[in-house]
């Protein structure tokens, strides 16, 4: 047997041990946890848990595996210079620390490089959101790709299926948002408010699915859940998007996970940097992967 060992950090929010195993755990399959789970291989303070058991702020969790090597999780790198490495983020792991747990993504690169410190990344994506993402393996990479970020000269798309069939196929929604930190979620508006900010969302419709939709999603602006937001007040909610979306809907097409990812990058720089301009990372959603 293999033990893995971790604490629950004090600040953690309530909830059932299992999903924070999950994310404290990455280098774990899903598989492989709940198995533990089943067979009561899985020790809270010393107590075996079950799957619905009730995580406890502060308290040790040992988890025991029956096999000789459990499946690791394994980063995918998307392109490496001494500069830069980017990645295909997959879905559950958070860019920065939070109350929920875990590794980032820039512990998990760091690891599998046999780096002893985190790579940073020089922009976000949501914890359920999958795709590229730019990191930086020194300061001077970090503020230039932040800098490029914040006078737009690095643009990014991205790959969603979305509920029902919009339209028109091609329109730029241009609209305000206000975030609620307290819910942790934004609200879209027609009109300015105080405290809100301008977004600006591009969609084009690529092909239908039954009532689904791929659609391909431009981002003019960067705001926190702007993609999750901006479709739903439209009409069409992304799949698997429990917070804005349909909870239905979802069931009924069984998306357990956000379809949504950040697919392409394209850089305009210039100087030391303009080398960049060259490469033209790609990739594939997970919620594609059946398509050829």
């Amino acid at each position: 047997m293999k033990l893995y060992t971790f604490h629950i950090p004090e600040d953690t929010a309530a909830g059932k041990l299992l999903p924070l195993v999950r994310r404290m755990l990455p280098e774990l399959d899903a598989k492989t946890v709940q198995k533990a789970f089943d067979c009561r291989d899985v020790k809270q303070n010393g107590k075996r848990m079950d799957k619905h058991a009730m995580l406890i702020p502060g308290a040790e969790v040992r988890l025991y595996t029956r096999e000789e090597a459990a499946a690791g999780l394994s980063i995918p790198f998307v392109y490496e210079d001494e500069n830069i490495l980017i990645v295909h983020k997959p879905a559950g792991i958070s860019c920065q620390k939070d109350t929920k747990g875990g590794l980032t993504i820039g512990e998990l690169a760091a690891r599998q490089l046999g780096l002893s410190q985190p790579l940073r990344p020089c922009h976000r994506l949501d914890n359920q959101t999958e795709g590229l993402l730019i990191l930086a393996k020194t300061d001077e990479a970090r503020e230039a790709m932040e800098e490029a970020f914040y006078h737009r000269r690095i643009h990014k798309q991205y790959l969603c299926m979305v509920k029902g069939h919009p339209s028109p196929e091609h329109a730029v929604l241009r609209d305000w948002l206000i975030k609620d930190e307290k819910l942790a979620q934004v609200k879209i508006v027609k009109r300015e408010q105080p405290r809100s900010l301008p977004v600006v969302t591009e969609y084009q419709v690529l092909e239908q699915r039954g009532d689904a939709t791929l659609v391909e999603i431009t981002l003019h602006t960067g705001r926190t859940h702007q993609i999750r937001a901006h479709m739903a007040a439209i009409g069409h909610p992304l799949l698997g998007d429990d917070k804005y979306g349909n909870r239905d809907f979802n069931k009924q097409k069984k998306a357990k996970s956000l379809m949504l990812c950040a697919v392409s990058l394209s850089f305009d720089l210039t100087g030391r940097w303009s080398y960049l301009n060259l490469i033209h990372p790609r990739t594939k959603p997970s919620f594609l992967k059946g398509d050829k």
